[in-house]
């Protein structure tokens, strides 16, 4: 299984603390990996790369401006404030701006820095965050829809170097948070508390480098047990993050599919499992929730299985209420799809129909390469560098088990008009 795109992102901006090298293992080989590359080499890290393992050497006198050609291509570049500003005592760092799943507000990242000591002022489009000194305190990271996982990496970051305690309130419970937390403890710092509301820091100062495997990505994992599902397969899945992935298995269990580990000796964040499905699979309910519920991540995978239930299925969406613009692209395949609001009614369908398709997030255009390998005839799916934002050449894992997708490039003209990739699912 790949490791996680979600926890490796804020543990490669983590080593820009680092006081000497910092070894990751793992990485998935992804365009936002290759951005987060790009931003750290920009910002003075020396990187070293050998196929899926990283070395970074971080530098004492690097840059701390993220810029904005860099940061537009990657929302989660945000996650580098909190490590700048503890290493230099300043960060500028572009703001990122709204994606097609809806808003996501940094507010509540600066106000948790503030809390520490940090003057935050916007300058120019860019978020300027300084700091003399930065001392512990009590930092409450609560919003309107949960709490927020790259606020929570980038205070308990900025954390490690400040003076005192730190209590961070309403923390993000996310796995990758966990991994996060467990890579700085190697670096020499004092966190405790990581995977509950309520996360400890005591300041150190300094950190050194370490050696860390990412640990793996849960929703690539949740996504190859849905394609399973939908196509009635019988797949083995290996480094399997089933600790990880409860409620999703709960609700896979519940529409009839059936989710067997297969092994006792390795713990049940890394273990194998088999997924099969029954033929007529039974409708559910579901509502996307903050970590150890439904992750908003896996919503559009597993409506598109929903719409071979017999029966119908609710899906509420609780985290980014806007994010259902895979919604209309199913409804061109043939699926009964009704939206209200911020949640969705799919009354399930024998069969789904191919068609041409378009992607506009990066979860949306994984469902739809789904839905595409379930229906009659041949799917388009058109612009899918969002899907290799979060899948490593998800099609050649998909082939291994017998789909028939294929890659390819428009001619010149389809370029001019349309997206600069597009892919078949047959």
């Amino acid at each position: 299984m790949d490791g996680s795109k979600n926890a490796a992102l804020p543990e490669m901006a983590a080593a820009l603390m680092a006081t000497s090298p910092v070894h990751l293992r793992g990485l998935p080989e992804l365009s936002d990996i290759d951005n987060m590359v790009r931003l750290l080499a920009e910002l003075g890290c020396e990187v070293e790369r050998d196929g899926r393992d990283l070395r970074l050497i971080p530098s004492a006198d690097g840059s701390c401006h993220a810029r904005y050609d860099i940061v537009r291509t990657m929302r989660a570049s945000i996650c580098v404030l909190g490590p700048l500003l503890a290493r230099y005592g300043e960060a500028r760092v572009a703001m990122p701006g709204g994606c097609a799943i809806g808003d996501r507000p940094v507010d509540l990242h600066l106000r948790g820095l503030e809390a520490l000591g940090a003057t935050i002022e916007l300058d120019g489009g860019d978020i300027v965050a300084k700091a003399d000194r930065l001392t512990g305190a009590t930092v409450f990271l609560g919003g309107p829809f949960g709490s927020t996982v790259l606020g929570t990496a980038n205070v308990m970051c900025a954390a490690t170097h400040a003076e005192g305690v730190t209590v961070i309130e309403s923390a993000a419970c996310e796995p990758e948070i966990m991994d996060l937390a467990d890579m700085l403890n190697r670096m020499g710092a004092s966190i405790t508390g990581a995977g509950t509301p309520r996360v400890t820091i005591r300041g150190r100062g300094t950190l050194e480098g370490c050696d860390h495997r990412v640990m793996p990505d849960r929703i690539v994992a949740g996504t190859l047990a849905i394609a399973a599902a939908i196509t009635n397969g019988d797949v083995t899945l290996e480094d399997f993050p089933l600790d990880h992935l409860l409620a999703v298995v709960d609700r896979l269990q519940a529409t009839g599919v059936s989710v067997q580990r297969m092994d006792e000796l390795e713990p049940a964040q890394r273990c194998t499992v088999k997924i099969t499905s029954e033929r007529r699979l039974k409708p559910v309910l579901f509502t996307t929730q903050p970590y150890p519920g439904f992750p908003t991540d896996l919503q559009a995978q597993m409506m598109t299985l929903l719409c071979f239930a017999d029966g119908n299925s609710i899906v509420t969406e609780k985290i980014f209420p806007d994010r259902f613009l895979h919604v209309s692209e199913l409804t061109r395949m043939g699926a009964q799809v009704y939206r209200q609001g911020g949640t969705v009614v799919v009354q399930g369908v024998q069969d789904l129909v191919g068609a041409p398709v378009m992607a506009s997030d990066l979860r949306g255009s994984a469902s739809l390469v789904l839905a595409g390998m379930a229906a009659k005839g041949t799917t388009t799916v058109s612009r899918i560098y969002h899907l290799d934002r979060g899948y490593a050449n998800l099609e050649c894992q998909l082939n291994t088990l017998g789909a028939e997708i294929e890659r390819f490039d428009p001619d010149a003209e389809a370029q001019a008009q349309a997206a600069p990739s597009q892919a078949e699912v047959c």
